[in-house]
């Protein structure tokens, strides 16, 4: 062999050595790349041959699958990035994929088994809800409590001005554009706003409930959108400007600086604890729904209240309220993308959102709407001694899709530590519109 070709040996060899090296140390999320695509084939394999399980097995494995690729590709893409783009990529890529049946039967039963038969949503918030709850300053808790309903009332008067406003300039009908597109927005959601929304109207009007629906969601859907992508960029405006974001903290207390220290600092992971903890969650959540029967208010509502009355009170051990703590990051952490792939796949048709993005009036008036309503949170939160990018957000989840949008909403901000505000935000100001709604309507016939 001559010195020209032994060059040519050393140089190639390092260099392929050098690329292999990158394959085995890429990492989608952090699962290693070869490890992953080695899960990704036997899942994908299973469900085509029929042999995916139909329970939370399968459907764990379906929705992770997804969204530890989908939030990763999510992070890393320029400019998307920047406007939630993880939240957006995990909801809507499973949704497109649905409308072209890229995912097979198999692993939609799979899906539809941990969603709707598992109820995995609400075991979600309930962790979140307690853990954050009880994971909380008291301070801070009862604080942000009694000040962010001032921000939630001006900023919901702001958006119906604002949809009001715009809706004139683009030859809608106040009616149309209060009842049928500002209504959806901050209603709630869909189970809890949409739905008893369009009985009401049904009921009201004398059509079938099903003729409402239709009308109804696409608002809902659209300012969750916007929301999302505006909470991204509050995102990165925190970064950007320090001093108007309190990096999860809704209320500026004096104490700041030591607060993010000690959350920064966590106490070291105890896995009994943690168990306790989830089974703390679901005690709060099945005390939410028992207590309805008898109150009158919706169990979510009772669920939080619950919460912050024995954080409050200092009844729950410290040890328990570590273990749900634990609970909450672990499940923010691990679980959130693939909770968006499934809300994706079962509650976000994609024909729906299409059908929304043809209408430039339609767009400029959900947009108005939920721009002055976050708009209006961020201004308010400075007198009111609040961070103002936390009051924005939390102010914002009182548009779109109630917990579901709640999720994506914060996941896109990275403030899932405000989802006990955010409920409330959600559960409270949308019923309180479905009510004013309903009766504005039966005054007009």
């Amino acid at each position: 062999m001559n010195s020209n070709n032994l060059n040519k040996v050393q140089l190639t060899e390092p260099v392929s050595e050098n690329a292999f090296m990158k394959i085995i140390n890429f990492k989608v999320g952090v699962i290693p790349f070869p490890l992953y695509l080695v899960l990704a084939v036997i899942i994908y394999a299973a469900s085509i041959y029929g042999k995916l399980p139909v329970d939370m097995i399968g459907g764990f494995a379906v929705i992770m699958i997804m969204g530890i690729l989908l939030g990763d590709v999510g992070q890393k893409i320029p400019v998307l990035k920047d406007i939630g783009g993880p939240a957006i990529l995990s909801i809507f890529i499973p949704s497109i994929m649905v409308f072209y049946k890229l995912i097979n039967p198999s692993a939609m039963n799979s899906i539809t088994a941990l969603m709707k038969g598992s109820n995995f949503l609400y075991l979600y918030i309930s962790c979140l809800v307690a853990g954050s709850i009880l994971g909380m300053d008291r301070k801070v808790l009862i604080q942000g409590f009694m000040r962010m309903f001032i921000p939630l009332v001006v900023g919901t008067l702001a958006a119906i001005a604002a949809g009001l406003l715009v809706g004139t300039l683009f030859g809608y009908s106040m009616h149309r554009t209060f009842f049928y597109i500002i209504i959806p927005i901050v209603g709630g959601g869909i189970g809890e706003g949409i739905i008893p929304l369009s009985i009401a109207y049904s009921e009201i009007l004398g059509k079938p409930q099903e003729a409402f629906i239709p009308q109804l969601i696409p608002a809902a859907m659209l300012g969750n959108i916007v929301a999302i992508m505006v909470a991204g960029y509050l995102k990165r405006l925190g970064e950007k400007r320090p001093e108007l974001s309190g990096n999860g903290l809704l209320v500026r207390t004096g104490n700041d600086k030591d607060q993010l220290t000690a959350q920064a600092v966590d106490k070291p992971i105890e896995f009994p604890l943690m168990g306790a903890g989830l089974l703390i969650a679901c005690s709060f959540f099945i005390w939410g729904k028992f207590s309805e029967t008898f109150i009158g208010i919706p169990g979510a509502i009772i669920m939080i209240f619950s919460a912050a009355l024995v954080k409050y009170s200092n009844l729950m051990p410290a040890k328990m309220e570590q273990g749900a703590y634990h609970m909450y990051r672990f499940i923010s952490a691990s679980l959130t993308w693939p909770l968006l792939v499934g809300l994706g796949v079962l509650f976000t048709p994609w024909k729906d959102v299409v059908l929304v993005l043809t209408d430039p009036g339609y767009i400029a008036i959900c947009a108005s709407t939920v721009l002055a309503m976050i708009s209006s949170g961020f201004f308010i939160g400075k007198y009111l001694n609040m961070y103002p990018i936390e009051s924005a957000i939390v102010t914002g989840c009182h548009s779109g899709l109630g917990g579901t949008g709640d999720v994506a909403i914060l996941s896109a901000s990275n403030r899932m530590e405000l989802m006990p505000f955010a409920q409330i935000s959600t559960r409270i100001g949308g019923a309180c519109m479905i009510v004013l709604a309903t009766l504005l309507m039966k005054m007009s016939q």
